[in-house]
């Protein structure tokens, strides 16, 4: 054993005999209870980052836990490995996606063994192999099958310069295509839709069921989800046969409405237009076409419209309202139409007075003074109904039922629960994705590919520009088939599936990932469902979770789970920061390699740079490079750094001089076990009964430990206060004066035993330096022996006239009489107490006795 703490030759040794050892295999012993750790899995970039390592060594910790705690742990890992990224290096690099993709997995799989997490790399999945794509694409087919998946035109962001679709995250902030630059437009085309809305109730009804959820992210689900309770009211179109349809929350507004918008999209403006607005209606719909969602939808734009020149009837006081069009109304939420009522919303009393539109209160407070007073700004709380026939003097609750009531009496609507959850759009106009296993058959329809056909695999003569349709669409060889049904000359649907798909699912595949019969097992599914701890980034609090939600309970319902939901814990765990330097005038970042620390100021300019910490990014050059932290201090003192930094769920500002305070910790166990090692005493059976007031003392500390790391990982997961917990314990051992004591060598392997899930590397080699044969990481974690927490004597304050004069040891039970006769008895109270008439003696149990005597004059 080296003398010294080297951590490379330590991990490297360990890294390799773990490897080909079955000491991280998922045990299949049924008489162990199970536990189902998982941590996102990550697109295989090719590099990990400090995002990447905080997240696998707190799961890994809390792997490492379980086995030792007795359970029988899935620990797997994959890739999330379909995606632009690869496709974007395809047209950069000259490179098949593919390649480029399995070259980043082996090289990160490669640095995360390096970091000592322990996977069971048997149950591995890359979402880019066909063996796993295929049940991407079976699933997708149970969904067609129940009614869940269908086709329908959808806008969607359109380079009219490359001629292709875009994907949100290929369009900027400015609202222009990530490659071309170009102002991207809407354009409708025909995707393929999940119903994800055909479980709004049950998904947000069931957020009650996860407690162990943290509460801001159940609430942004919930809000995600969006319920809303109000009604459904039709506007019959003047001199057709036609309705508007709205939705709305606020029906008792409904005798304020001065108008109807309608979005750009809506089928009916074309019917709804007359001759005289044509020409500018079409201009605004082809201006609108070239704005996004987000420019469309943002608070601080100004609402535009024009009018169409139709009109609508009020059916609820016959009056005629103008029919517009607006770029803030949207043909995929709601039903694409709004009623607006400029006296009681805010955007719609912004937009009235925009275009010089009617203004009509119909709501005013309890204590209102003139109902016909002119509005500067809405009014948007309830009250007392005015302008508005029967329902005038009653209050505005009240009137929401009524107007309801007549709405389904008079056929203009009903009482309707509406959701801000939209059908989940899940084509893609790229390569790299699952195919969607769909033929278009011109006598059939949409015929699914059969179960033996699957998978589709992608075809690999492909050519990347990054412009025109989809690459597999001009793939006459791969898109021209005989339809399954009939045998007719028939066409490949060549949208694939959004990345979503693959990660809304493979942690299903995981306990079963080698099945190549069927999707998995149910009875294997059904035994590690639901994942006991689920951790991974609050970024992917909303979609990501809510669509495997989703898919566990569609799952469900096609009997292979048994489980309502998928996690039924879940970590969110905070962003790494660094020290970040930023020019405040020219809004550039300085690499912290060209600046001084002590007077940051910008290298060219001189000027002085703001100071703060931000999420590490190579753009902000405020990165560290795990691979240069291992290598510098190896990946224990990185595991443990992360760790104890901060509270796994908040931020972590990361700092040299900790990295370096964690690293010395290290050494400081490492020289205190390798100093026992080589002077180990021989196993005593001495009781603790014989035990001398340091053993007890150091037992206390031990027990204490075990006691506080326990709480602190079986409850919040503090990892943070437990390295303290273990920091304490060290200082207690090496401070102990009893090392040939049976005690100190309990205290040493219970060091151990508590940092193995922290720093496995060094907790490994040191264990096997006691001479021991099998690794740590399977040994039983400690137990708390309460018995040992036990105090037998304890500290007592002498006081006279409230001065402390001195402290003597006495029995931890004793009573009042007791401890006055011990106080009395001892010599502090005696040299102080001489010749002194005692007036009165104050006894505070545990903590102190009190002499008061005269005082001097």
């Amino acid at each position: 054993m080296e003398s010294r703490y080297n951590p490379a030759s330590i991990e490297e040794k360990w890294q390799q005999t773990w490897a080909e050892s079955s000491l991280y295999k998922t045990s299949t012993d049924a008489q162990k209870p199970k536990f189902y750790t998982l941590a996102m899995f990550p697109y295989p970039s090719g590099n990990l980052h400090m995002g990447h390592v905080r997240v696998y060594t707190i799961i890994d910790v809390i792997a490492r836990l379980k086995r030792m705690q007795g359970f029988r742990v899935l620990n797997p890992m994959g890739w999330d490995a379909f995606g632009l990224p690869a496709e974007n290096a395809a047209i950069e690099r000259n490179i098949h996606p593919a390649k480029w993709t399995y070259q980043n997995i082996a090289q990160m799989k490669q640095q995360l063994e390096r970091l000592g997490i322990s996977f069971d790399w048997e149950k591995e999945l890359a979402t880019c192999s066909p063996d796993y794509y295929r049940w991407t694409q079976w699933i997708f087919l149970q969904f067609y099958n129940a009614g869940l998946a269908y086709q329908k035109e959808a806008a969607v962001n359109w380079d009219p310069i490359d001629q292709t679709v875009l994907a949100n995250e290929q369009v900027d902030s400015e609202g222009r295509s990530w490659r071309s630059g170009a102002k991207v437009e809407r354009k409708l085309l025909r995707q393929w839709f999940l119903k994800i809305t055909e479980y709004a109730e049950e998904l947000l009804n069931d957020l009650e069921k996860l407690p162990g959820w943290p509460e801001r992210v159940k609430l942004m689900q919930a809000n995600w989800i969006g319920k809303s309770t109000g009604a459904y009211l039709e506007f019959p179109v003047v001199g057709m046969d036609e309705n508007i349809a709205v939705f709305t929350t606020r029906p008792d507004t409904v005798f304020g409405v001065s108008y109807v918008v309608l979005a750009p999209e809506h089928p009916l403006v074309e019917k709804v237009t007359t001759p005289e607005q044509k020409q500018a209606v079409e201009a605004f719909i082809k201006e609108v076409s070239q704005q996004s969602e987000m420019d469309r939808t943002a608070e601080n734009q100004p609402k535009r419209g024009v009018p169409t020149g139709g009109k609508a009837i009020n059916p609820f006081n016959d009056k005629e309202v103008p029919i517009w069009i607006a770029d803030y109304v949207l043909y995929e939420y709601g039903t694409g139409a709004v009623m607006g009522v400029p006296a009681h919303d805010t955007r719609d009393f912004a937009f009235a007075k925009q275009y010089d539109l009617p203004i009509t209160t119909v709501i005013v407070p309890d204590d209102a003074d003139n109902a016909d007073e002119e509005l500067t700004e809405a009014y948007t709380e309830t009250g007392v109904m005015v302008n508005s026939g029967p329902c005038n003097g009653e209050t505005s609750e009240g009137c929401k039922l009524a107007v309801i009531e007549y709405a389904e009496d008079e056929g203009y609507g009903e009482r309707r629960i509406q959701y801000r959850l939209r059908d989940w759009l899940i084509s893609r106009q790229r390569y790299w994705g699952a195919p969607i296993p769909i033929i278009h058959c011109p006598k059939c329809g949409a015929v699914p590919v059969p179960d033996e056909d699957l998978p589709v695999t992608l075809p690999e003569n492909v050519e990347f520009s990054g412009r025109g349709a989809s690459p597999l669409s001009q793939l006459e060889d791969w898109v021209n088939v005989p339809c399954p049904s009939c045998g007719t000359s028939a066409k490949r649907e060549t949208d694939t599936m959004d990345t979503f798909m693959d990660s809304s699912w493979y942690f299903m595949r995981y306990p079963d990932a080698n099945n190549d019969q069927q999707v998995f097992d149910p009875n294997i599914g059904n035994d590690w469902m639901p994942v006991d701890q689920y951790v991974g980034g609050i970024e992917h609090a909303i979609l990501h979770l809510l669509y495997s939600r989703f898919f566990t309970k569609v799952m469900r319902d096609c009997k292979l789970l048994n489980c309502d939901e998928p996690f039924s814990r879940l970590l969110t765990q905070g962003m790494v920061q660094g020290l970040t330097y930023k020019n405040p005038v020219t809004g550039k970042y300085i690499p912290s390699a060209n600046v001084n620390p002590e007077d940051p100021k910008d290298p060219e300019t001189g000027e002085k740079l703001e100071v703060f910490y931000e999420k590490m990014s190579k753009s902000k050059y405020n990165g560290v490079d795990p691979l240069e932290v291992m290598a510098k201090y190896g990946a224990d003192t990185a595991r443990m750094f992360i760790l104890f930094k901060a509270p796994p769920e908040k931020d972590l500002e990361w700092d040299d001089a900790d990295v370096e305070g964690q690293f010395r910790f290290l050494n400081r166990v490492w020289r205190l076990v390798s100093e026992f090692a080589e002077k180990m005493p021989v196993k005593s059976s001495k009781k603790a009964g014989d035990l001398s007031k340091e053993e007890k003392d150091l037992r206390r500390a031990i027990h204490t430990a075990i006691k506080e790391v326990t709480e602190d990982l079986d409850g919040d997961y503090q990892f943070n206060t437990a390295v303290s917990e273990l920091m304490k314990l060290s200082n207690a051992i090496s401070d102990a004066g009893c090392k040939n004591s049976p005690v100190y060598r309990e205290g040493i392997e219970t060091l151990l035993k508590l940092l193995a899930p922290f720093s496995p590397h060094i907790s490994e080699e040191l264990w096997q330096s006691l001479g021991y044969k099998d690794s740590i990481h399977i040994q039983t974690w400690p137990a708390v022996d309460t018995d040992a927490l036990v105090v037998d004597e304890i500290t007592l304050v002498i006081q006279v006239n409230g001065k402390t004069r001195g402290t003597i040891q006495v029995p931890a039970k004793a009573d009042k009489a007791t401890l006055e006769q011990l106080a009395t008895d001892s010599e502090v109270a005696q040299r102080y107490l001489e010749h002194q008439e005692l007036k009165k003696v104050i006894v505070v149990p545990g903590k102190l006795v009190n002499f008061v005597v005269p005082q001097a004059k």
